[in-house]
């Protein structure tokens, strides 16, 4: 028998064929866990096409067969991002008047108000999609809150809808601020303002209160106002029971705006589908974020993490 290196041949034949069988089987092994994991990982992407397709399918109105109720949530505050966007609102609005299937639209408002611009926008396209639909009724119902702007945008429906304890009205504009002088002057600390423009720092925060500044402000909200007052008088007509406090900002509970005639009834989201407009099914037709719209959003949030610290450093871009 032949040795190499002091080992006998047979001894390094059965070494030999011993790693041979180790290899073979961890190669066996790499390639049953390779095709496992294309299999779960095919299985998962399947999985979210398929829950893509139903949320999309959802989005548009497919989940029903008969009429509906067609309904957009006004939650938050009107243009923030994370609340009321007029584009989105609209463009949600012109996708509940084009379903055939619409029997009417309800507004479901808990907003403690916001921009006028935006309140302003959707209050239009409301009654312009009135306008175009006469046989599509808007009700609007009040959950917690639907103050200022978003009473604002629920002026235009065709009834309101409240619970006793809905909190309704603050018709009125504000614009708020801080001042500083006092303060700067107790730390020493000078307003260095260069201005090309006797007003273009109108209201600066860090400089004493200018008498012209001020009462162009008040003109200017006083001016939105009648604008605010104008769009409630239009949607509310004569069921308004106008009142010396009903334009001064203040609030008031459900019941009391019934009253008034800020509002016309008592009722849920449930009641107006099921008594008022008769069709119990509910398609939310509210803009919902998507998967890509989230991904962009954690992906922006991302970036911005990682270029901050570098931005900081001293390369500021304006």
């Amino acid at each position: 028998m032949v040795e190499e290196n002091g080992i006998p041949a047979s001894s390094q034949d059965s070494e030999r064929g011993a790693l041979e069988r180790v290899l073979l089987a961890n190669l066996v092994e790499q390639r049953r866990t390779r095709r496992w994991g294309i299999l779960f990982k095919s299985l998962w992407f399947i999985f979210l096409f398929a829950l893509l397709i139903m949320v999309a399918s959802k989005e548009d109105g497919e989940f029903t067969t008969g009429d509906h109720t067609s309904l957009i949530e006004l939650q938050g505050e009107i243009g923030s991002d994370s609340g009321v966007l007029a584009d989105d609102i609209i463009s949600a609005l012109d996708s509940a008047f084009e379903d055939k299937k619409t029997k009417a639209v309800v507004l479901r408002c808990n907003s403690p108000g916001g921009s006028p611009v935006q309140a302003g926008q959707i209050y239009d396209e409301i009654r312009r999609l009135r306008g175009e639909h006469p046989k599509t009724p808007v009700y609007a119902v009040v959950d917690d809150v639907c103050a200022s702007g978003g009473y604002y945008i629920i002026a235009a429906a065709d009834k309101i809808f409240v619970d006793k304890a809905s909190l309704v009205g603050s018709i009125g504009v504000l614009m708020d601020g801080f001042g500083f002088t006092g303060v700067m002057d107790k730390l020493g600390v000078e307003r260095r303002l260069l201005t090309a423009g006797k007003n273009k720092g109108f209201l600066d925060p860090f400089s004493p209160v200018d008498a012209g500044q001020e009462a162009h402000a008040k003109a200017m909200l006083e001016e939105i106002h009648q604008q605010f007052i104008q769009v409630v008088r239009q949607g509310r007509g004569k069921r308004l029971k106008e009142t010396d406090d009903m334009f001064s900002g203040l609030i008031w509970s459900g019941a009391a705006s019934i009253d008034m005639g800020l509002s016309d009834g008592m009722g849920s989201l449930d009641y107006v589908a099921r008594e008022v407009v008769k069709a119990e099914d509910i398609v939310d037709y509210t803009p919902q974020e998507n998967l890509a719209d989230r991904l962009a959003r954690r992906l922006g949030t991302a970036v911005g993490s990682a270029v901050r610290p570098w931005m900081e450093s001293g390369a500021h871009l304006r």
